[in-house]
């Protein structure tokens, strides 16, 4: 069947796809681990790490739930080993939301209630005897 054929190659294409981004989310959470391991600066592998994490989620790799609790994990780690710069915030800003205000209401003007007129009475025809 032509279309189990192509799903065939759909799914395939989206597993490498898929595999790709885990590779990349794997590597930047090692790097992470490398760095807080050797005490360095861990703010830009931590950003990348996120970053890495918020695709994932994106493409669907990994669920909203499991991305937030490897970012907690990842800050808790680093706080924890004190290799994160004072005063410097690694975790994604929150997108400011535009306050939308409501557009000026135009003056309206009233108009009349239509008047109803009464209702005409046909005249029924008599009926001859």
């Amino acid at each position: 069947i032509k279309s189990a054929k192509k799903r065939v190659r759909v799914a395939e294409k989206q597993s490498t796809q898929n595999s790709k981004t885990k590779r990349s989310l794997r590597e930047s959470i090692k790097a992470f681990t490398t760095s807080l391991s050797a005490k360095k600066d861990t703010t830009k592998t931590q950003a990348e790490a996120f970053s890495a994490i918020d695709i994932a989620v994106k493409k669907g790799v990994i669920s909203k739930n499991k991305a937030a609790r490897k970012k907690s994990q990842l800050n808790k780690a680093s706080k924890s080993a004190g290799t994160t710069k004072a005063g410097t915030k690694v975790a994604k800003k929150a997108p400011t939301k535009t306050v939308v205000k409501p557009a000026p209401k135009k003056a309206v003007t009233k108009k009349a209630p239509a008047v109803k007129k009464p209702a005409v009475k046909k005249a029924t025809p008599k009926k001859k005897k």
